[in-house]
C-alpha cells in the first residue's frame, strides 16, 4: 500500500466500466493507497477492488447489464427508477454476485462516499465510521440519479447522486490530508460539460428541494471548474490523471455489453501503460 497518495473516482453511469478496467489491473498489482474517494459509479467500483475481489466489478457491470432488472425502461414505468436500485444494491451483493463484506472491513484504506444534500444541495461525505454496516445504502444514495432514481434517506438527511455537488472529489482528499492524488476521469481530455437541457423541470420535479435545484443549475459549471484545477494541479505535479484519450461511445445508461467490455479493457489497458508513472509518482 502507498503511504501518502489518495486514489479519486469519478461517477458517470455506465460509462464507470473505465473505471472497473483500471482498479481490475490495480487489483492485480496490488496496488492499493490508504484513502479511496469516489462518487456514483466510481464508488460502487472501488467497494468491489477494496474487497479485493478480482472480476466482480465486470460481472456486476457487463454480464448483469442485459437483465431488465438492471437496467431497462420496464423499471422506469413500474417503479419510476431506470436503473434497478434495490437489485442493484441488495439482490446482487448479497445473493448473485456475494460482496465480501468480511475482506472489505478489513482493509486499512479509508473508504469515503460523496452524495448530495437534497435540501443544502451541498456534497456530503461519508467515510467508514460514519456508514457503518450500511455502505450499500450510501452506495445507492451516491448513485441515486435525478429524475431516474428516488430519494435515500440516512440519519435524518435526503440524498441523491453525488456528482451533483462534487463529481471529482479532489478537494476533499485534499482537506483529508493527501497532497497527492491519483485521479480516475470517464471522461477524455478535452471534455467540458455544457449547461443541462432539463434545467427547467428541476423546479417542477423537487419543488421543496432548493439546494438541488441550485446544485443542478450549477452542475456544469462545479465540473468545468474542477476540471480546471485538476490541469493545475497536474502542472504541480501532485494529481496524476487517468483518462479515456478518444471520446467515449458508451453513454449513462449504456446497455450494449460488447461496447462496456470494449471500455472495460481501455481502462485495464490505460491503467497498466501508466503504471511506471504510478511507480514513480507515489
Amino acid at each position: 500500500m502507498t503511504s501518502e497518495t489518495g486514489l479519486v473516482l469519478e461517477g458517470g453511469g455506465m460509462r464507470g466500466v473505465y473505471t472497473a478496467g483500471v482498479l481490475e489491473y490495480f487489483l492485480e498489482q496490488e496496488l492499493f493507497f490508504p484513502y479511496v474517494i469516489g462518487v456514483s459509479a466510481g464508488a460502487c467500483n472501488a467497494a468491489s477492488y477494496l474487497s479485493k475481489q478480482k472480476g466482480r466489478n465486470r460481472t456486476v457491470n457487463v454480464e448483469y447489464v442485459t437483465d431488465p432488472r438492471y437496467i431497462s425502461w420496464g423499471n422506469y414505468f413500474k417503479l419510476r427508477q431506470f436503473f434497478g436500485m434495490d437489485f442493484i444494491f441488495d439482490e446482487i451483493p448479497n445473493k448473485l454476485v456475494p460482496f465480501h463484506y468480511d475482506e472489505f472491513y478489513k482493509s486499512e484504506s479509508e473508504f469515503v462516499i460523496g452524495t448530495t444534500d437534497c435540501f443544502s444541495g451541498e456534497p456530503v461525505y461519508y467515510g467508514k465510521a460514519d456508514y457503518g454496516n450500511e455502505m450499500l445504502n450510501i452506495l445507492k444514495a451516491s448513485s441515486s440519479l435525478p429524475f431516474i432514481a428516488p430519494e435515500v434517506t440516512f440519519q435524518n438527511r435526503v440524498l441523491l447522486d453525488g456528482g451533483i455537488s462534487d463529481p471529482i472529489p479532489i478537494k476533499k482528499a485534499q482537506q483529508d490530508g493527501f497532497k497527492k492524488n491519483i485521479v480516475v476521469l470517464t471522461r477524455n481530455r478535452g471534455y467540458y460539460k455544457k449547461p443541462s437541457k432539463f434545467a427547467f423541470l428541476i423546479k417542477r420535479k423537487y419543488p421543496i428541494y432548493t439546494g438541488l435545484q441550485k446544485a443542478l443549475s450549477a452542475r456544469h459549471q462545479i465540473y468545468n471548474e474542477t476540471l480546471r484545477y485538476l490541469e493545475k494541479e497536474e502542472k504541480n505535479g501532485t494529481v496524476l490523471v487517468i483518462q479515456p484519450e478518444e471520446p467515449l461511445t458508451v453513454g449513462r445508461m449504456e446497455r450494449n455489453p460488447k461496447k462496456l467490455e470494449k471500455l472495460y479493457m481501455q481502462g485495464y489497458e490505460d491503467a497498466r501503460k501508466s503504471y511506471e508513472r504510478i511507480e514513480h509518482f507515489k
